[in-house]
């Protein structure tokens, strides 16, 4: 049986260089896929964007810098809270410039909904089932 893990908060997207307005976001896990963590950023009914982040990835950037390619996480304090700043890097422009975009959530949230999936499916026990993911891949599907 599979088992998931939903949450929605709002976190917040930065615009310019201190300026931050309200995104809603849900946060997901489904035991079928026991490594990833789907986050999908909506305004208005509508979905901005949709990442999917290694659940390691996303527990270790609570507690420090991680990530060298189009997700980086680290932890920061603003004031007595803890955040988590969460920065992602989108498609290349014909101007070779990126989307950008860089969303702070409160770590102790983030932390919540993780230990809702760790108690679901612990770190250590995931498991993959190796011949669907190799068909999915050699057919295309």
């Amino acid at each position: 049986m599979n088992a998931a893990v939903h949450k929605t908060l709002v976190m917040e997207l930065q615009t310019g260089v201190t300026d931050r307005f309200p995104v809603l976001t849900h946060l997901s896990y489904d035991s079928s896929d026991p490594f990833a963590v789907t986050l999908a950023f909506s305004h208005d009914g509508r979905v901005l964007a949709r990442w999917r982040l290694d659940r390691g990835m996303l527990a270790d950037g609570l507690t420090r810098p991680v990530g060298t390619g189009d997700v980086r996480l680290r932890p920061e304090s603003r004031g007595v809270e803890r955040e988590l700043r969460m920065e992602f890097l989108g498609e290349t422009h014909a101007d070779g410039s990126r989307h950008h975009a860089v969303v702070f959530a409160w770590a102790g949230t983030v932390g919540d909904f993780l230990c809702d999936t760790f108690h679901s499916v612990p770190p250590g026990s995931e498991e993959t089932r190796l011949d669907d993911f190799l068909t999915e891949v050699l057919t295309g599907h």
